[in-house]
C-alpha cells in the first residue's frame, strides 16, 4: 500500500473532494483526520472508515487557534503527522460590483490563511519525519470567472503560497509542498449550488461540450486518485508543483459566444 501506517490530516473532509481523499488515503494503508464544520457529515465518515483508522474534528479553520487543535488531534491519536491537505475551501460568488472589503477578506482568510497557518503548525512535525503537504486549489485560480473573484484569486494566492514554500521548505526542512488544481468536479456541494441556481436535478447529464468534452465533468474520486501519488514517498523531492486536473487546457480557452452558460 502506498501510503501504508502514515498519518495524514485533510481539511474539509466530510464532503467532496476531502473527503474521497481520506477514503482513498485510507484504502491505501494510513490513518487519517477528518474535519469539516458538519459534525453529523464529519462522524459519518469517520465511522464509516473506522476508529483504528480516522478521527474528526469539527470547527471553523479560521477560529484562532484551530489549527494547532488539528495537529495535536493527530499527535494525540496517532503518534504522528506525515502530511497535511488543505482542502478546505469557501466557494462563493461576487464580483467587482458585489465584493466588499469583508467579503474579500472571508475569502482570502478561509483559503489562504487558513492553509498557512496549518502549515505552520504542522511544520516541526513534518520536518521530523520528511513529510509533505498537498493544498487543493482550482483551475480559477489562473484567473477565474468574472462572478469568481475573491474566490478565484483567493487561490492564484494559495498557488503562489505552494510554489514560495515549496522551494523554501525543501531546501531549508525538507518537506514538500505541492498543489493540484482541480477542474469542474461534481461534489455534492456543486451539485447543491448548481440547483440553488435554479438548474433541474440532473443538470450535469448535457453540458455543453465546451465545459466537458469527455461527456461528463469530474468525479472526486478521480481527483483523490491524483492526489495519492503527491502524498506518496514515490513522489520522491518533486516540491513546489502546481497540476491542473481538468479535461480541457483551460488557459487560454475562450468558449463560444453561443454557449449556453452553465457554470458559475
Amino acid at each position: 500500500m502506498r501510503l501504508s501506517q502514515k498519518v495524514i490530516l485533510i481539511t474539509g473532509s466530510a464532503t467532496g473532494i476531502g473527503k474521497a481523499i481520506a477514503q482513498r488515503c485510507v484504502r491505501e494503508g494510513a490513518k487519517v483526520i477528518i474535519h469539516g464544520l458538519e459534525a453529523d457529515l464529519a462522524a459519518v465518515v469517520a465511522a464509516e472508515l473506522g476508529p483504528d483508522h480516522a478521527v474528526f474534528h469539527v470547527e471553523d479553520l479560521t477560529n484562532e487557534g484551530c489549527p494547532q487543535r488539528l495537529v495535536d488531534l493527530a499527535l494525540t491519536r496517532f503518534g504522528r503527522l506525515d502530511a497535511v491537505v488543505n482542502n478546505a475551501a469557501l466557494v462563493a460568488q461576487g464580483n467587482i460590483h458585489t465584493t466588499d472589503a469583508a467579503w474579500f477578506m472571508k475569502m482570502l482568510s478561509v483559503n489562504t490563511l487558513a492553509p498557512f497557518l496549518l502549515i505552520q503548525a504542522a511544520l516541526p512535525h513534518l520536518r521530523a519525519v520528511r513529510g509533505n503537504v498537498l493544498n487543493i486549489g482550482s483551475v480559477n485560480a489562473w484567473s477565474g470567472e468574472p462572478n469568481l473573484l475573491p474566490y478565484s484569486v483567493s487561490k492564484g494566492a494559495l498557488m503562489t503560497l505552494t510554489r514560495n514554500l515549496g522551494d523554501t521548505l525543501m531546501r531549508e526542512d525538507g518537506v514538500r509542498v505541492n498543489q493540484i488544481n482541480p477542474g469542474w468536479v461534481l461534489t455534492e456541494n456543486e451539485a447543491k449550488r448548481k440547483r440553488d441556481h435554479g438548474l433541474r436535478d440532473d443538470w450535469y447529464a448535457d453540458l455543453p461540450k465546451v465545459y466537458a468534452p469527455s461527456g461528463r465533468i469530474l468525479l472526486p474520486e478521480e481527483i483523490a486518485a491524483a492526489a495519492v501519488y503527491w502524498l506518496a514517498d514515490e513522489c520522491g523531492p518533486v516540491s513546489g508543483q502546481v497540476v491542473d486536473l481538468e479535461q480541457h487546457p483551460f488557459i487560454g480557452r475562450n468558449p463560444p459566444k453561443d454557449t449556453t452558460t452553465i457554470p458559475s
